[in-house]
């Protein structure tokens, strides 16, 4: 007896020295097992709606676990603990009453005790002990051991959860301070949105993290970025609003949270991907007021759920980050304004000075023109007043782009922003594209399908980012015909277009231009690479 005492003891200190929860677990089931001398053992911890989410077995090979599928989720003997959190010792499990039998490949056991857990007074688990060695029942003592085993488990396994939570809490706040530190350099929101996404991935263990905002007007919300595996099948897919668990959770504004992502009628699979998510929770990402965008985490089916102070820890870091995009949005308002000022000044100085000291000179060559004797010195100061001409048409042009803000529908918006796409395009290229504006760009093209263009193109220079492997890419907005047709042209030099990119941005491309009353077309170059026309009608005047 004095062994075994010596024994509990030394696996109590074992256990109480862990500080890494999964440690711990698997520390209290070893310790179990050794000291009532059993062939299995098993630790089931309690979620929600009193059934397991997770199953932590000791004594089986891994093929043998593996090929049992499933783990249980509490139903039989397993849930009787749940249903009852008091010490069960049977003779023969199989004869009790709610014993279900074993699923296929499942090894003999008869010989059963079970205690549960508890932690801060409330059930954390339950110990599951199986066949004892040499064919004996558990007896008295081996549940006395086994219960003392479990109050030392319980204490333990709250010291693990607190020092977890508080290295999660420091975490998610150096992940918060890294978004907040890149927005206020300036970065741009897309590459903030990744970095949100893969810091979430990283802090909150999760497989698959997608940040997705609302498409206005429409209905839907779209991944604008995906990280984990399968982010390409997910990247730019819509989601529609109604009837999803990220629809539901920026409509109410609160966390959604689904054991079974797969199984969820509001799980919404992604395309390509089938029954891949298992445990998934929403977290809303408010924008403004009105608008509001969500953080969706998934697990891979299997894996443990979100637990309650994941979830909390997630919504803070999600509120938190939509603040810190708020400040980068304000920040980047700002620095518009005052570019738009200096803008203005600067169209003024060249309207005031440059132009009439020009309009100025021109008059004066003009009288000369008819004092000059020689027919080839006049034919020469005369190309040159034309030239002048020309010169002030183009200041003048020029003016005009600079004075015409965001908010005037017309295509002066248009072509200062397309510019600003290619930028921001060219930190995921490696290079700048080339960019041409063809036509009467300036007259032509309204608000609504300025953004069209504006997204199209966005998304066209992110396929060829991610899929293209190109080294150069030229986009050509053009109006050939004035008041009949905008063409938006991508071209590449890269490897092709692939079906990931088919199944996503290009399905997007070509939604955006049929609700122009356009058409999308994928073309192969004679020098290889990948070809987008995306053409649409002009609206009526």
């Amino acid at each position: 007896m004095s062994d075994r005492v010596q024994g509990l003891l030394d696996a109590v200190m074992r256990v109480g020295r862990g500080l890494e929860l999964s440690q711990v677990l698997r520390e209290v089931v070893v310790a179990a097992v050794a000291l009532t001398d059993a062939g299995y053992g098993a630790l089931g911890i309690v979620g929600d709606g009193r059934r397991l989410a997770q199953f932590l077995p000791v004594g089986m090979a891994d093929e043998l676990v593996a090929a049992l599928g499933t783990p249980p989720c509490g139903h039989g003997i397993l849930g009787e603990l749940i249903r009852h959190p008091e010490p069960l010792r049977l003779t023969d499990l199989t004869r009790h009453p709610n014993s279900h039998g074993f699923p296929e490949h499942h090894p003999p056991m008869r010989t059963f005790l079970g205690v549960p857990v508890r932690v801060r007074g409330e059930v954390f688990g339950n110990l599951y002990l199986t066949e004892k060695r040499g064919g004996a029942e558990f007896d008295a003592a081996d549940e006395a051991v086994l219960t003392t085993l479990a109050v030392a488990a319980g204490v333990a396994i709250d010291h693990a959860r607190t020092y977890r939570e508080s290295r999660r809490r420091e975490q998610w706040l150096e992940a918060l301070g890294e978004v907040t530190r890149n927005l206020l350099a300036g970065r741009d929101w897309r590459e903030v949105l990744r970095l949100i996404a893969r810091r979430t991935r990283e802090v909150a263990g999760a497989d698959l993290v997608a940040v997705l905002l609302p498409v206005d007007g429409d209905g839907h919300l779209r991944v604008e970025v995906a990280e984990g595996g399968d982010a390409d099948l997910v990247d730019g897919e819509l989601v529609p609003a109604r009837g999803s668990l990220a629809g539901l959770a920026t409509a109410t504004r609160a966390p959604v949270v689904s054991e079974e992502g797969r199984a969820d009628p509001r799980g919404h699979r992604f395309g390509g991907r089938g029954d891949a998510d298992g445990p998934t929770v929403v977290v809303p990402l408010p924008l403004d007021a009105t608008a509001c965008g969500a953080l969706r985490l998934s697990r891979r089916v299997g894996r443990a759920v979100f637990d309650d102070t994941e979830v909390r820890l997630v919504s803070g870091f999600a509120d938190q980050a939509a603040i810190a995009l708020e400040l980068g949005r304000r920040r980047a308002e700002s620095e518009e304004l005052a570019l738009l000022h200096d803008r203005d000044r600067i169209a003024r100085d060249l309207h005031d000075l440059v132009v009439q000291r020009l309009f100025a000179s021109v008059m004066a060559l003009q009288g000369t023109t008819r004092a000059i004797g020689s027919p080839d010195v006049a034919a020469r100061v005369a190309r040159t007043v034309d030239d002048l001409d020309t010169t002030i048409q183009l200041i003048r042009s020029t003016i005009f782009a600079l004075r015409t803000d965001d908010g005037v529908d017309g295509g002066a918006s248009l072509r200062r922003r397309l510019p600003e796409t290619a930028r921001v395009a060219a930190q995921s290229l490696g290079f700048d594209p080339v960019l041409r504006i063809e036509g009467p760009v300036d007259f032509s093209v309204d608000a609504g399908l300025a953004e069209h263009v504006l997204a199209v193109t966005a998304e066209a220079l992110s396929n060829v980012a991610r899929h293209a492997r190109a080294s150069r890419a030229e986009v050509v907005v053009a109006v050939p015909d004035p008041g009949e047709v905008l063409l938006l042209t991508v071209t590449d030099d890269g490897v092709g277009m692939p079906v990931a990119a088919r199944r996503g941005g290009l399905a997007n491309m070509r939604s955006r231009a049929e609700l122009c009353g356009g058409t999308l077309a994928v073309e192969v170059p004679a020098g290889g690479g990948t070809r987008i026309v995306w053409g649409v009608p002009l609206p009526d005047d």
